[in-house]
């Protein structure tokens, strides 16, 4: 969502026209403008990158801990798991 506190700053790009597409139809069916849908698709790229690097950097940092599982308890895990699915 777009926080009204934080100033508006210009950015631009090139984009394939099939892109430019999408976005001008989406902007169209949802009425809003294309900065929204553009400011809404980036929003969402970004959080779920940065969580994504965040979680890996995360790991990582367990791994050089020694806060790790050894494999044979996840598979003995998974194999507990499977025994409980419905055929």
């Amino acid at each position: 969502m777009m926080n009204t506190s934080i100033k508006d700053a210009q950015m631009s790009f090139k984009t394939n026209k099939r892109i430019k597409e999408r976005v001008e139809a989406l902007a169209v069916a949802t009425r809003r403008s294309k900065t929204f849908v553009l400011e809404e698709a980036v929003t969402a790229y970004l959080d779920y990158n940065e969580w994504q690097i965040k979680s890996i950097m995360e790991g990582i940092e367990d791994a050089k801990a020694g806060r790790v599982t050894p494999i044979e308890d996840v598979i003995a895990e998974w194999e507990g798991e499977l025994e409980n699915c419905p055929d």
